[in-house]
């Protein structure tokens, strides 16, 4: 050991280096053959001499990396003193840096915003049974709402979830009769893409469940949240909507945020902005999950976080969120 460690230390190169690693520890070297030929030694010495072998092995190779480490960064500093055009005062090259995707920075902002009302964020199942999107939300297979979504059928009774309300069943199951959640997530339609559709989409919806929730509520949540994603006051108005898990249902609209209600081209000069639809639960949806609707009540919203994120980033083609086009995404205004 002692003469092998003498022989490492006067080394002065990587060539030498190599020629070294060659001679003890590659496949070909010393302490190799010496650990093949343990096999033609007596069982009882066999273990003692391979234990030994092994940790001489062990130390040598410990002592080649660092004198390996030694000689590479001598080289490189041989090498800046002997070279005039290397300027070691040179800033390093910046690296690129990322940013979060427009739907990740809205999706966040929802979630802080409602975190800060109480409610629970619940990560849903992208793939869902057709109970949970369709019966489990008062949409029964005879029921004409069915019709109007394409949906993605997978097997055995799995679909891609149409829409977010698909989570509320298990939610209800999960949390009991007392509950508020949102629960962002992607959803699946099998439509033809332009410039304001897509086949994959994010969506938001929250509910709350309790005693003595009324519209009143419903109405302070959605004012609250809005206000603070657009970051000025906001007013909400409530039109009559169907939708067949919410008994009375609406649509819902927010006095536009970038005209201050004037009318502008985003709201198209009414100075108001459709952003989704809203309710209170029907009573059959808290039925099926076991919540008694003659003690509980609730209510629900919903909408869509990509297009609150193509309005809050001036967006006018939906493709292009989803086309990789690094580009378009690096000149988006954060």
């Amino acid at each position: 050991m002692d003469d092998i460690e003498k022989e490492l230390e006067q080394i002065q190169n990587e060539s030498d280096l190599a020629v070294f690693h060659k001679n003890y520890l590659s496949k070909t070297g010393k302490l190799t053959m010496m650990m093949s030929d343990l096999k033609n030694m007596l069982p009882e010495q066999r273990a003692e001499a391979g234990k030994r072998l092994n940790e001489l092995k062990r130390k040598i190779e410990v002592k080649f990396f660092q004198k390996q480490a030694t000689l590479r960064a001598k080289a490189v500093n041989d090498k800046l003193k002997q070279d005039p055009l290397i300027d070691i005062t040179i800033p390093a090259i910046n690296q690129p840096q990322g940013s979060l995707h427009p739907i990740t920075l809205m999706t966040r902002r929802v979630v802080d915003i409602c975190r800060s009302m109480g409610f629970l964020v619940v990560d849903g199942n992208e793939v869902v049974t057709e109970f949970e999107n369709f019966d489990a939300v008062n949409i029964p297979s005879d029921h004409p709402a069915r019709d109007m979504q394409d949906t993605f059928w997978l097997t055995n009774g799995k679909v891609l979830k149409t829409q977010t309300s698909a989570m509320q069943h298990a939610i209800l199951k999960k949390y009991g009769p007392v509950v508020s959640a949102i629960f962002p997530g992607r959803c699946y339609r099998n439509e033809a893409t332009d410039a304001s559709h897509e086949f994959a989409f994010f969506q938001c919806e929250g509910m709350m469940v309790g005693k003595d929730i009324s519209i009143a509520n419903l109405i302070y949540v959605l004012k609250t949240l809005l206000s603070g994603v657009y970051g000025k006051e906001i007013n909400v108005r409530l039109r009559p909507g169907f939708f067949p898990f919410v008994e009375p249902g609406f649509e819902y609209d927010a006095s536009c945020p970038f005209c201050g209600g004037k009318g502008c081209s985003v709201c198209k000069h009414s100075g108001w902005i459709e952003l989704g639809g809203c309710g209170m639960i029907h009573s059959n949806v808290l039925q099926m999950a076991g919540v008694d609707p003659h003690q509980y009540q609730g209510f629900a919203f919903g909408f869509g976080l990509t297009r609150l994120a193509m309005m809050q980033y001036a967006i006018n083609d939906v493709r292009l969120l989803n086309s990789g086009n690094l580009e378009f995404l690096r000149g988006i205004k954060r």
